[in-house]
């Protein structure tokens, strides 16, 4: 990417102005800006090389993904419990810790459980971990991607100037830096609104209105708080929740499945027994 971006930014910049190629990342974003109006480039191509810019200037803590959000599992954890976290968090790696989060032994890569699911006997966790790769929250996103693609990881896990865990950082992050966030089917823009997982669970996107949830699962939430199932989990929490935050509303348990620190995506819905001090 460093080794192309010159020449081509040379090339845009003589089509511009006939002079000498830009010296800094501000005369190149004027460069491209000015390309862009004598529709050199289009809006797309554009917002990517403007994005490549900042990418280059960027580091790890300016994307990781915070400690508070990780998605970890135990070395205690039963198979049986690990398969039904990793569909609720729709993860295909977890960090996998022993005491806390402080203490990460390994990586977790879901597909090698497919193995033992007619054999969960012979299943240990220890024994399918991938090594965890450490990066410090100061080290620049284009070192890091590079390193990425040359040892062909996707996770790293994140530390301070202590040596403490303070988040993780994926593949997936960096090139959703350059090229814009990458949708999946568990992203709320496609798919159905709910979604069953299995008889009792179901993936709910958090823009799920309250009519429809009402409807679907025989509640009678109102509406007055808020239009929307993720708008009533904040107004009940009374924050933006994390990932894991759990609340229950009449005989539902709402888990928060995704959120960031701007919104809440989704959620993992359970049936429970209605607690009878609860009111809808």
């Amino acid at each position: 990417m460093d080794n192309q971006s010159p020449s081509l930014f040379n090339r845009l910049f003589k089509r511009v102005s006939g002079s000498l190629a830009p010296e800094n990342p501000d005369e190149l974003r004027e460069v491209l800006q000015q390309s862009h109006a004598q529709e050199a480039i289009d809006s797309d191509t554009l917002s990517r090389l403007e994005n490549m810019l900042t990418f280059n200037q960027m580091q790890v803590r300016d994307v990781m993904i915070s400690r508070a959000q990780m998605d970890v599992i135990k070395t205690t954890d039963s198979m049986e419990r690990i398969i039904a976290y990793a569909v609720d968090t729709a993860h295909s790696r977890l960090p996998v810790i022993t005491d806390d989060k402080d203490h990460v032994l390994g990586i977790l890569h879901t597909k090698d459980l497919l193995k033992f699911m007619l054999n969960p006997e012979q299943f240990k966790l220890e024994n399918i971990l991938r090594p965890a790769v450490f990066v410090p929250e100061s080290k620049l996103l284009k070192i890091l991607l590079k390193e990425f693609q040359e040892q062909h990881n996707h996770m790293a896990i994140v530390v301070d100037e202590y040596g403490g865990i303070s988040g993780l950082v994926t593949f997936e992050d960096l090139i959703e830096e350059i090229v814009g966030k990458i949708e999946d089917e568990f992203d709320e823009t496609d798919g159905a609104e709910i979604m069953p997982v299995s008889a009792e669970r179901w993936h709910v996107k958090a823009t799920t209105e309250i009519d429809t949830i009402n409807q679907y699962f025989g509640t009678q939430f109102s509406n007055e708080e808020a239009d929307t199932i993720g708008g009533l989990v904040i107004h009940e929490l009374g924050h933006l929740p994390v990932r894991g935050e759990k609340v229950q509303l009449g005989n539902l348990q709402l888990t928060v499945a995704r959120a960031d620190n701007r919104r809440l995506h989704a959620l993992m819905v359970t049936r429970v027994k209605e607690s009878p001090t609860e009111d809808n």
